[in-house]
């Protein structure tokens, strides 16, 4: 199946996706900041999560749904599938290798999908203000 974008269409659109201060963070980093609840953005520890929630030793990585393959939602790709398809897999496998990690210098991880986000932010916010207060 064809691409429905002109590559240089394609090329515009992906050098607009960010990887770090996305909508979803955003929204999670207004809300912790708001709850005071302590926390540090884009951390730069062994495992990369996308924050740290200090006071209970909590990793969170938001995870978009089709960047890390959302077990819910995930749809794959259409077009390209020999550049996409290894990406994703290497994604997966990097954010097992990343909990092991973090599980092993003694932090919680919690994994937040960009649907929760969309669908239902005030639970996920609820959800990581009990994680907060743990």
């Amino acid at each position: 199946m064809a691409d429905n974008l002109t590559s240089e269409q394609r090329s515009k659109t992906m050098s607009r996706i960010r990887s770090k201060w996305t909508a979803q963070e955003k929204k999670v980093h207004s809300y912790l900041k708001g709850n005071k609840i302590k926390h540090v953005m884009h951390p730069k520890i062994e495992g990369s999560p996308d924050i740290i929630l200090t006071d209970t030793k909590t990793a969170v990585f938001l995870h978009g749904c089709f960047w890390h393959k959302c077990p819910r939602c995930y749809i794959k790709p259409k077009t390209n599938k020999k550049y996409w398809l290894p990406k994703i897999e290497n994604n997966v496998i990097r954010d097992q290798k990343n909990n092991k990690i973090l599980k092993r210098r003694g932090f919680k991880v919690a994994r937040i999908w960009e649907h929760e986000t969309k669908r239902n932010i005030k639970k996920v916010l609820e959800r990581l203000l009990e994680y907060g207060k743990n």
